[in-house]
């Protein structure tokens, strides 16, 4: 039988052990995380014992293993709410995972400006809104990891998503600045550039009302090639699991590119352009 000395010990180094573990737990918020790739980041962190906080326009309608927060990432008073409760249930946040975005279908002349401008609010200005909201946190506690998930898209140049490469283009520029900005306060920028996985982002993207029949050929041939990619694409695992490396690594790199072509299309692009056009081409059989 334990005697009473031996079992306060116990109950007491189970205690420290708990509140120890507590301490070190990296807290994590992960935008989009109700679907596709955000979500299974979100899962595989939570496996590994990070507290993880989720964000989701409609967070009530999923059933998920971690806390999921509401957040619009295109209204900036959805943004200060939600940070706001983020800083009810914790003191400090580790790593901001950028992944909430939208895709568009359509040829740059037959897009309304406006419609691409929708697409830029949530690809790109909400990354950067909510991004300037966690900024203050991690720069006066002096650490924290901002993991952006880009597209080989924003690498190279495709048709009918121009829009879509735009936004993520643009992602790429800004936060290869924001990396030597944020050095200083021990904040580590990454950008992971995957190209097509088993996900709903195409399907549940947005596409042109109306089109130029002049563009349906080539139309026609991306369609069946994005359809094709993604039915033969893996699940988005290896993305979760890429995330957890750049989390577990004292110094990670800036770019981080993952899947099918997604080193080589951008090589190609940048040291032989037109051999990646007639490259591209082929592969769209156009």
């Amino acid at each position: 039988m334990l005697k009473i000395g031996t079992f306060t010990t116990l109950t007491t180094l189970t205690t420290l052990t708990t509140l120890t573990t507590q301490m070190n737990q990296q807290t994590v918020l992960v935008t989009g995380a109700t679907s596709g790739i955000g979500l299974m980041i979100a899962n595989k962190l939570h496996e590994n014992g990070f507290k993880v906080f989720g964000t989701g326009r409609y967070p009530e309608k999923h059933n998920v293993p971690f806390e999921l927060l509401p957040l619009d990432v295109t209204s900036d008073e959805s943004i200060k709410k939600c940070i706001e409760l983020l800083l009810t249930k914790t003191q400090a946040l580790d790593v901001l995972i950028n992944n909430a975005g939208s895709s568009l279908g359509g040829a740059i002349e037959e897009t309304p400006v406006e419609q691409a401008q929708k697409l830029f609010e949530t690809n790109f200005w909400g990354v950067v809104k909510i991004t300037k909201a966690i900024l203050p946190l991690m720069r006066e506690r002096g650490s924290g990891k901002i993991i952006t998930i880009g597209s080989y898209y924003g690498l190279i140049g495709a048709p009918m998503v121009g829009y879509y490469s735009a936004s993520k283009h643009a992602l790429e520029g800004l936060f290869k600045s924001l990396r030597l900005e944020v050095k200083q306060f021990n904040i580590q920028v990454s950008v992971i550039e995957p190209s097509f996985y088993k996900t709903n982002i195409a399907a549940s993207g947005e596409r042109v009302a109306v089109t130029i029949p002049g563009y349906d050929r080539i139309r026609k041939r991306v369609m069946d090639f994005v359809r094709q990619a993604i039915t033969t694409a893996q699940t988005p695992e290896p993305v979760a699991g890429l995330v957890l490396k750049i989390i577990n690594t004292k110094e990670p790199k800036f770019s981080y590119r993952i899947g099918r072509n997604a080193w080589f299309l951008p090589a190609l692009q940048f040291l032989w352009p037109k051999r990646f056009e007639s490259v591209y081409l082929k592969m769209l059989k156009f």
